[in-house]
């Protein structure tokens, strides 16, 4: 295509799939070829990473000390403002599971984009009549901008995760990319959201904390700006190409039946997880005023920031391991020195919270959370991904066990306080330390799940098993001549089809050239 200012054709051809060409300079630098489609298919979760944290230190300025008032006279909003998102990525990881799988990643990629871009827009501008109007605005907006980030998961992810099977990726980095394109920008995320929150702070100061919070969640707006240029020159994953079934219908009982037990397995595993994990993120900010009481809004943001580092380590050491131990015994390792460190933070609490003793009850809390990022935060999407179905229904049974596990954070986020409340008095004991107790017992209880009930990943696994899916659909009497995209050559075959047609041509050559006798 030539356009009209220019005097040399314009490539508008995807710069991912086969033989990509880089358009200019931006993407020659960053190298958006296999490997970019990865990152750029993963690396969305970025915002969802930014817009659950964000929140945190938000709500405890908004609460606290733009509408104090308002929280005290209705509670409930302290619950619901930092759980209400939860609600709306579970109405998104549901929907967009169909839509993945029947329309197309990509389509769903950039929707999702566009939804996310809005609200996140629109929350940080959010009005009303008085200070509930206000509030009731921003749950709002946060259930929207919810519904975005949670279709990510069966669209971006999958399609993240389809991506590293791609024949030009070395098979002992497979699960490492798939593990940096996602979760790693996930805990970045947690920590890039307090640590905007502490900047905008010290620009604003405490005379303005009505900017500080809206700034905030406004910066949330700035990934998915980012990835949108580089999504809408993304192809269809090969594996999608092929093995598809957007033009049949999806026979999700000889599915279920295949694969209920996996499915069952990481959705119940994921619960327990995003049941303790989340709710600890969240409240970061709360837990430290509990443990430095004397401590002022700066210093508390900051230690929030501080503790949501930890997740870094975890997740970058998680992800330089995974495809040596394998996904299973990853989470299975993580999950059992998590309920080891917890059990110990329980045992010490009262040394640890002594004046002057702070810094070690982060260190430790923080050392909590990053094993459970390198067990289950690595691993579930992973597996959820890899090991519960195939291609052709990979978004919808990936969206279910991921909604599993936004419920249980929903009902964690939401019942944080009913818990620690169950446990004593508040700054008792038990208050403090129960939820530590409570958190590294299931801990344990998933690794025993993860241990029996769900398989290795080997690399290549979910190519391998899109094969055996077409076997045993076959062996079900189901047709499988429809699967793949009909109307879309997939970049193998198309090399196939090349190299049948450079040979016939040799046979014509060779035949015109021979001697006639």
């Amino acid at each position: 295509m030539r356009l009209p200012w220019m005097k040399k054709e314009v490539d508008l051809e995807p710069t991912t799939g086969e033989d990509p060409k880089d358009s200019n300079v931006l993407e020659r630098k960053m190298g958006l070829s296999k490997k970019g489609a990865i990152f750029a298919a993963g690396a969305s979760l970025f915002s969802d990473g930014y817009a659950n944290a964000s929140i945190g230190p938000a709500s405890t300025i908004i609460k606290t000390y733009i509408y104090p008032e308002a929280f005290k006279n209705r509670p409930v909003n302290a619950r619901l403002l930092p759980a209400i998102a939860f609600a709306g990525i579970i109405v998104g990881q549901l929907s967009f599971g169909w839509i993945s799988d029947k329309i197309g990643r990509k389509f769903g990629m950039l929707l999702c984009t566009g939804i996310v871009f809005v609200f996140s827009a629109l929350q940080a501008a959010s009005k009303g009549p008085g200070a509930q109007g206000t509030i009731n605005a921003l749950l709002a907006y946060r259930f929207l901008v919810g519904i975005g980030i949670g279709g990510e998961y069966p669209t971006g992810s999958v399609a993240a995760a389809e991506n590293t099977e791609d024949p030009d990726i070395p098979k002992k980095t497979q699960q490492r990319l798939f593990v940096l394109a996602t979760n790693t920008m996930i805990d970045f995320a947690f920590v890039i959201s307090y640590f905007v929150c502490l900047v905008c702070l010290w620009i604003f100061g405490m005379n303005h904390l009505n900017a500080v919070w809206r700034v905030t969640l406004g910066l949330g707006v700035v990934p998915p700006m980012f990835l949108f240029y580089f999504r809408l020159k993304m192809r269809e994953p090969e594996a999608y190409a092929k093995h598809s079934m957007k033009h049949t219908r999806i026979p999700y009982w000889l599915i279920l039946k295949r694969y209920w037990v996996k499915l069952a397995a990481v959705s119940i595993t994921w619960f327990l997880y995003d049941w303790i994990t989340y709710p600890f993120g969240l409240y970061a900010t709360p837990i430290t005023d509990a443990a430095d009481p004397n401590g002022t809004l700066y210093t508390s943001i900051g230690w929030g920031c501080l503790i949501n580092f930890f997740y870094i380590p975890g997740t970058v050491i998680g992800a330089f391991v995974v495809d040596w131990f394998g996904p299973k015994y990853c989470m299975i390792f993580g999950l059992c020195c998590q309920a080891i460190v917890g059990f110990i933070l329980s045992g010490t609490y009262s040394l640890l919270t002594e004046p002057g003793r702070i810094a070690g009850f982060a260190i430790l809390y923080g050392i909590f959370l990053s094993f459970g990022e390198l067990g289950p935060g690595n691993n579930l999407g992973l597996l959820a991904s890899k090991a519960i179905g195939p291609t052709a229904a990979r978004g919808q049974l990936y969206g279910i066990a991921a909604a599993v596990g936004k419920v249980g954070a929903f009902i964690g986020t939401y019942t944080f306080p009913q818990i620690q409340a169950s446990f004593g008095d508040e700054g008792s004991y038990g208050y403090n330390t129960g939820v530590f107790w409570l958190g590294s017992g299931l801990a344990l209880v998933s690794a025993a799940i993860t241990l029996v009930f769900i398989p290795n990943i080997r690399p290549d696994a979910m190519h391998d098993e899109d094969l055996a899916f077409r076997e045993y659909l076959e062996a079900n009497g189901w047709d499988t001549s429809k699967m793949g995209l009909k109307d879309t050559v997939s970049d193998l075959e198309g090399k196939q089809i090349a190299s049948h047609g450079k040979a016939d041509k040799e046979l014509d050559s060779n035949a015109t050239t021979a001697p006639v006798l």
